[in-house]
């Protein structure tokens, strides 16, 4: 098993999952985070961190999707192993749906 990150968090980023995770398998993106599924040792403690819920466990139903896209760019991306700073309109995108849409598959800045 291992968590996942979805679509919540797009052009959110809050990074509070970054600074817990015991093995630094987080990887960033411009306006999303992936986690590293071969990296990532199930502790769960990334999960209740999240302020939009956006981790969850590959056992939820329609995770595979995301399990997909968090292993692509986990290849593709810088890892961060430090929480840096939210977009500036984050909270405005808290609640919206659909936000697959507005995903930028280019890199972060290596926060």
């Amino acid at each position: 098993m291992t968590y996942v990150v979805t679509e919540k968090c797009i052009k959110c980023k809050f990074m509070d999952c970054v600074e817990v995770c015991p093995v630094d398998c987080f990887y960033e993106g411009e306006n999303f985070l992936v986690i590293h599924p071969d990296e990532c040792i199930d502790c769960g403690v990334c999960e209740p961190e999240c302020p939009v819920e956006s981790i969850i466990p590959d056992t939820e139903p329609e995770v595979e999707k995301w399990l997909e896209l968090n292993r692509d760019y986990s290849e593709k991306w810088p890892n961060i192993t430090r929480k840096g700073e939210p977009p500036a309109d984050a909270d405005d995108w808290r609640e919206k749906p659909d936000k697959l849409q507005h995903l930028s598959p280019n890199p972060g800045q290596g926060s």
